[in-house]
């Protein structure tokens, strides 16, 4: 099977934006939830008034649409190459998420953190060099 030119790169541009959607609506998604709360107990009322909270949070609703961008984008790629090829590629997105941890929760990420994001980061790498799909397509 032949592998375009043009079809890379558009792999390519919608693993970057999985990358950059899944980890930036992960942590809005987490900060909106932080400012909201947790329920003061199970009670029906008090979880109502939780997820009205949740709800009218701004920051979680950006967080829910960014997330809804990065599923697009993730359903668009496993449409024309292989999920042993995507899944892989996509896991660059652990080195978005140390440093959005970093600079915008204010989490320590330690040595061996970096150093096995590294790893990773090099393993996507070499994921990035094989063929797009290894099975053929049936119309």
């Amino acid at each position: 099977m032949k592998s375009s030119a043009g079809l890379h790169l558009k792999t390519y541009i919608l693993l970057l934006l999985m990358v950059i959607f899944g980890p930036v609506g992960d942590v809005l998604l987490g900060k909106g939830m932080k400012t909201v709360g947790v329920p003061g107990s199970w009670s029906p009322a008090e979880l109502l008034h939780f997820f009205y909270r949740a709800f009218t949070s701004a920051t979680v609703w950006l967080g829910i649409a960014t997330l809804l961008a990065y599923l697009i984008c993730y359903l668009v790629v496993l449409s024309w190459a292989d999920f042993s090829y995507v899944q892989p590629a996509s896991s660059f997105s652990y080195s978005i998420v140390a440093l959005l941890g970093h600079f915008l929760l204010g989490e320590s990420v330690t040595l061996t953190r970096w150093v096995g994001i590294v790893i990773i980061c090099l393993g996507v790498l070499f994921v990035g060099h094989t063929q797009l799909r290894t099975t053929e397509q049936h119309s």
